[in-house]
């Protein structure tokens, strides 16, 4: 064996135990999580984490209390954030915040793809089958089908709906 070929396998082996160890801690943390998870980076969710089936990440971190809905068939990039609170900064006893906690849910519908270093802010709604663009900030409420990007997200285009429902009633998944 090439000393190329040494390195790849000893990469490959410890690739293998760090999906694992993600994994197992998405699972172990998840209040519910469907089939077939695939976790292929460093990836920390909270306890009020809902997992559909065939969710992918490669590299997500949820910060907060808020109830985090993840819907089936989703892919996520690396370095993305999904905060789910806010501090309490309105009508709290101290400046510029105190030390309480508003817990907002999140909701990512099912076939919702979002790009790398894409953050998600508390409170947002991602329709089913949108793309968020990578870098993206979300706040707010992203429709079905939409693709959005920037900063904050802001929808510049729709998906083929037509051509979406039939490779969807085909079954065909990624």
């Amino acid at each position: 064996m090439t000393e190329i070929k040494k390195t790849r396998f000893i990469q490959n082996i410890i690739d293998t135990i760090r999906r694992s160890y993600w994994k197992k801690r998405v699972l172990k943390k998840a209040k519910v999580c469907g089939e077939n998870l695939t976790v292929n980076g460093k990836t920390i969710v909270n306890k009020n984490t809902y997992l559909g089936n065939n969710v992918n990440f490669n590299g997500l971190i949820v910060m907060g209390g808020g109830k985090i809905t993840i819907g089936n068939h989703f892919h996520s990039g690396v370095e993305c954030l999904i905060i789910a609170q806010n501090h309490n900064y309105d009508k709290g006893e101290a400046i510029p915040f105190d030390d309480t906690y508003i817990y907002k849910d999140i909701e990512i519908g099912d076939y919702v793809w979002i790009g790398s270093r894409v953050m998600i802010l508390p409170g947002t709604k991602i329709g089913k089958g949108a793309i968020i663009q990578g870098g993206s900030v979300v706040h707010g409420e992203i429709p079905d089908y939409a693709i959005a990007g920037g900063n904050p997200a802001k929808v510049f285009k729709y998906r083929d709906i037509e051509h979406f429902k039939k490779l969807e009633n085909e079954g065909k998944f990624y």
